[in-house]
């Protein structure tokens, strides 16, 4: 199985999960992350704004900005994306994907911690997302400001064999909509 095939497998299951058991897996993914991080000295955060097949993490969002952290958001150019803090109003942008406005406020170099979507993982503790790239050319130009590296999916999709490249982000724990917390 190559990773094309799994991603599609994965991709599939992850819509199965819409509606009513979809929004149950979301709050005991959040409600994890919360207690994780509630035990980490966490000041500067990456999330993301999340399409309906990935874990709701607007709670999540709301929780850390009412803690004083500062929450970052991608803001997609070109081939990747860059950091900007997340504000309201969010515009719908390329691929679907909800973003705040431009925004010209330098962040922080170092990430506390960052928390990534993803489609699926392999045995290597890699990334397996939506195919474009983006997050792999970010982590790759930041991987020296990023000291803890999170996934989050609704539904643990994870391949038996490896199928990912030496260029997929690589991450330090997986927490799926079960409220798990696995080591990768």
């Amino acid at each position: 199985m190559g990773k094309e095939t799994f991603r599609k497998q994965a991709l599939h299951r992850l819509r199965c999960r819409a509606g009513v058991r979809g929004y149950r897996q979301d709050k005991r993914a959040v409600e994890a992350l919360k207690r994780y991080l509630a035990r980490q000295a966490v000041r500067s955060v990456l999330l993301y704004i999340p399409l309906p097949i990935e874990v709701d993490v607007r709670p999540l969002i709301a929780w850390l900005r009412r803690r004083g952290v500062a929450v970052y958001v991608p803001f997609m150019e070109g081939e990747s994306f860059r950091l900007v803090k997340y504000r309201l109003p969010l515009r719908r942008k390329r691929f679907g994907i909800y973003e705040p406005k431009h925004s010209k406020q330098h962040r922080k170099k170092k990430i506390d911690i960052a928390i990534v979507p993803v489609v699926g993982v392999d045995p290597t503790g890699r990334r397996i997302g939506f195919g474009k790239g983006m997050y792999d050319r970010f982590f790759w130009r930041e991987r020296h400001n990023i000291q803890q590296t999170i996934f989050v999916q609704k539904v643990l999709c994870r391949s038996p064999i490896p199928v990912t490249d030496d260029y997929d982000v690589k991450g330090d724990l997986l927490i799926t909509g079960s409220g798990k917390i696995v080591q990768l």
